[in-house]
Order: structure tokens, then C-alpha cells, then sequence
């Protein structure tokens, strides 16, 4: 399989939530607060076809990372990294100062500079706070990391 992959901006949220819901990442039309998109980035193979996908978002001022998936056959490619810089590579260029997001694979997002911090040191705005299954039968990280020059 060829692994090669270009990235670009897109605006096509619902092929992307589409492409998140495939990876296994939850997803809900119904969020808590509002939520405004701000830039997503798609990483396609050389058919076209989806590699990875970012989306970049704001919640009651806090940046997150709305979404982040690599199909699994292309994972371990730095495809998931390339996309995570991208989005912290815009917030840094927006003046922000952190990103928050909630990590089913808390060890990708650690390499990059990512934290885990407690439930109560999150803002209250990610769904799974306040889903049955959270820290039952689902045990994802709510992470963040400073974004700096």
C-alpha cells in the first residue's frame, strides 16, 4: 500500500464526522455548549480517499481539539502528528494558549506535549464528563497542553 498523503484544509464537516465515527471517536450533534469550528484538515492518500482527519474548535473560549482520527491503516505513519501540529500550529497563530481534548490514546497525545489532568481541572464542556459510560466502560484521558513559539 502506498502511504504517501497531502494535506489540506476542508470544510466538509459532515465526511469528516463521518470518517470520526468509523475511527471509533463518539460523536453527537447534540453538545453541551455551542461549538465553533474553526479549521479542519484532511490528510488523503493517493486515490483521495481519507488517511486522517483534525478538526479545530472553540467552546466557551477554550480551544480543543474536536476531533483527530488516522485509519488504521496508516496509523503509525505520522499522519496523526502532521494533523495535530496543524491545528496547534493555528492556534498558536490566533495567540492562543492552550488546547484541551480527550485522548482514547493518551500516549500519542503525551509525546506531543500533552497532560492528563483531573476531571475537575477541566473545563466542563466535553460530552463525556457528563456520559453513564464515562470511567465505567469507557476510560478516555481529558488532556492539554500549552501552546507556545
Amino acid at each position: 500500500m502506498n502511504r504517501e498523503v497531502t494535506y489540506h484544509e476542508t470544510g466538509d464537516q459532515k465526511k469528516l464526522d463521518r470518517f470520526f465515527m468509523m475511527n471509533e471517536l463518539e460523536y453527537s450533534d447534540e453538545h453541551p455548549v455551542a461549538t465553533d469550528r474553526l479549521k479542519c484538515w484532511e490528510a488523503l492518500d493517493v486515490k483521495g480517499d481519507l488517511a486522517g482527519a483534525v478538526a479545530l474548535a472553540l467552546r466557551q473560549g477554550e480551544y480543543i481539539i474536536d476531533g483527530i482520527a488516522v485509519d488504521e491503516n496508516f496509523r503509525g505513519s505520522d499522519i496523526g502528528r502532521t494533523l495535530l501540529r496543524l491545528a496547534l500550529g493555528e492556534v498558536r497563530s490566533r495567540g492562543g494558549g492552550e488546547v484541551f481534548l480527550v485522548a482514547r490514546a493518551p500516549g500519542f497525545f503525551r509525546k506531543e506535549g500533552f497532560e492528563t489532568i483531573s476531571k475537575d481541572e477541566a473545563p466542563n464542556f466535553f460530552e463525556c464528563l457528563t456520559c453513564p459510560q464515562f470511567g465505567a466502560t469507557c476510560h478516555p484521558e481529558i488532556m492539554k497542553t500549552e501552546v507556545t513559539d
